[in-house]
């Protein structure tokens, strides 16, 4: 029997200092160290489903924009709702622009920015969108859009 516990004991301390546990290097944030599992269980299963609320228009217009010049694009949220959010995937239509994906989930209340680059390349008015999927309610797809005019370089 002791020795049953001593290897019961020996076994626990062995799980408690697993190095894939993030929740002391996430600063005990418990939404900071899920898993890749997690994130995908989260998307999959509409329990998990939580709400979003656009802190920015989802339709930017940027004015006159010079031909070529980058320009930064950024649209902020934040989880309106009681689960983490999960933002799976953030992609545009064409390559002229690149959105960055945020990778770490949101905890409710928690805001957050998706940004992206524009390349400037095109002439007369643009519109470009950005296509965001996250385990929201009642849709999973949100697009956000900028638009601007392309003015030639003088």
């Amino acid at each position: 029997m002791i020795r049953l516990f001593s290897l019961v004991t020996a076994f626990a301390m062995l799980l408690s200092c697993n190095p894939k546990d993030k929740s002391a290097s996430a600063g005990n944030n418990p939404v900071a160290g899920l898993t890749e599992e997690q994130k995908q269980s989260a998307m999959a299963d509409s329990a998990n489903y939580t709400t979003i609320e656009w802190l920015d228009p989802t339709t930017l217009n940027l004015g006159k924009l010079v031909k070529d010049q980058n320009i930064d694009v950024v649209f902020r949220f934040k989880n309106s709702g009681n689960k983490n959010l999960i933002i799976k995937d953030v992609s545009a239509p064409c390559g002229c622009t690149i959105p960055e994906k945020p990778h770490k989930p949101f905890a409710p209340g928690e805001e957050g920015e998706i940004r992206a680059k524009f390349n400037g390349s095109g002439h007369g008015t643009i519109t470009k969108q950005i296509h965001v999927k996250a385990n929201t309610k009642p849709v999973t797809d949100h697009t956000l859009t900028f638009t601007g005019e392309i003015q030639d370089k003088k």
